[in-house]
């Protein structure tokens, strides 16, 4: 599996935020104002199949897919607020993100914080330049330092954390195991 670069969240979104200016200018003639939440929603299903193309783990995408729904069609009808409803996508999102890309509680904190910094920022240039545009892109342009944290804080030196005492008694303790398999397989023949 290719994982996620930088360079590729910046096409991204460039390539969604010019997708999305298109659509919300040309529909936005013909529908109502929940064309924004469509939208909305539409990026975030897009975002999160990127996430599941990059990521390495194999389960629980059906799952995820299946409750990204649930909520989405929830919260279409019964949340009146805007911003509540991008606020829930991008919970969603940080959620799957979490749970695909990191191991440790501090990485996942991290991630929480560029998501609460991008959707500022998103909103800032919408208020700013009046700009659908503009503003998917900075959401999205933030979103692809995420390649940046850390999937863990443990070092990758794990062997300067095991002492050479503990880690004889390991060995000697699996080659045990490895004699008493043996001998359950073949206990004519031993070891």
């Amino acid at each position: 599996m290719k994982k996620a670069t930088f360079f590729e969240g910046v096409g991204f979104a460039l390539i969604i935020s010019i997708v999305v200016a298109v659509i919300f200018t040309t529909m936005s003639y013909f529908l109502n104002s929940n064309i924004f939440r469509m939208l909305v929603a539409g990026v975030s299903l897009a975002y999160i199949i990127y996430l599941f193309l990059r990521s390495d783990e194999r389960v629980g995408k059906v799952t995820v897919i299946s409750t990204w729904f649930a909520i989405t069609l929830t919260s279409l009808i019964f949340i009146p607020s805007l911003l509540l409803y991008i606020i829930i996508q991008i919970f969603i999102i940080w959620i799957i993100r979490s749970l695909y890309f990191y191991n440790s509680i501090f990485s996942a904190l991290i991630d929480l914080t560029l998501m609460g910094m991008s959707l500022v920022v998103a909103v800032w240039a919408l208020l700013i330049s009046d700009s659908v545009f503009l503003s998917f892109w900075c959401f999205f342009l933030m979103q692809a330092l995420f390649v940046f944290i850390p999937k863990n804080f443990i070092g990758k030196n794990k062997s300067d954390l095991v002492s050479p005492i503990n880690d004889d008694k390991f060995k000697h303790a699996h080659r045990a195991a490895e004699i008493a398999v043996s001998k359950l397989i073949n206990p004519n023949g031993g070891c």
